[in-house]
């Protein structure tokens, strides 16, 4: 029940934000001054961003679906795929927009990072499940939506920066790192409770094989 609802949440999160990405790419009167300025200066790589980080956020929430996975393992490869090729375009155009960025080195650092961390940890799952490698394919794609979710845990924190009545300019450089690192610590937390689980589990039906 607590993982259903922990799925639901998850899921109707990302959604969300997935609907924001898309009305403000399809609504250019209602976009943000900061969004209308990586639209003037990168119309293109911006789109890619927005539309690709839509697509990985919500394909990757349906992907964590267990009883999915079990019942229609053909549509959770299609998933996958679309998954896949989202971030290696959205990806490479978050490291174009990081590199560009007006908010100093400190921002430049926090999002080109975890374009990189974004790129590698969707690479490495992907080329694991090729090999057949399904345990590690499952670590690595937990490490690559816990990066993709710093789509909703940075628009978290920007609303918290605003409650507090925090200058975005001085919030910024600090969500560049926190709305994706403790995303993947949380992650890691998680693959070794489930590795220890599993290494629990085995051991006490161990006995009784012998």
């Amino acid at each position: 029940m607590i993982k259903k609802t922990l799925w639901g949440l998850m899921t109707l999160s990302a959604i969300l934000v997935a609907l924001y990405a898309l009305v403000i790419l399809f609504a250019p009167s209602i976009r943000p001054t900061f969004v209308q300025n990586l639209f003037a200066h990168f119309p293109k790589v911006t789109a890619i961003h927005f539309f690709g980080g839509a697509v990985a956020i919500v394909t990757g929430a349906i992907q964590f679906n267990a009883s999915l996975r079990r019942k229609h393992l053909p549509l959770h490869k299609i998933l996958g795929r679309f998954y896949v090729v989202s971030i290696l375009s959205a990806g490479i155009a978050s490291f174009i927009l990081a590199v560009n960025s007006v908010g100093g080195i400190y921002v430049q650092s926090g999002f080109g990072l975890m374009a990189i961390c974004w790129l590698a940890t969707t690479i490495n799952a992907y080329c694991l499940i090729r090999r057949s490698d399904v345990s590690g394919h499952e670590r690595w794609m937990t490490r690559s939506y816990a990066v993709t979710l710093a789509g909703v845990t940075l628009r978290l924190y920007l609303g918290l920066s605003v409650v507090l009545e925090i200058k975005f300019i001085d919030a910024y450089p600090v969500l560049a790192w926190i709305c994706w690192i403790p995303n993947l610590i949380i992650a890691e937390l998680v693959i070794r409770f489930k590795a220890n689980k599993r290494r629990l589990i085995n051991e006490r039906a161990l006995p009784e094989s012998c």
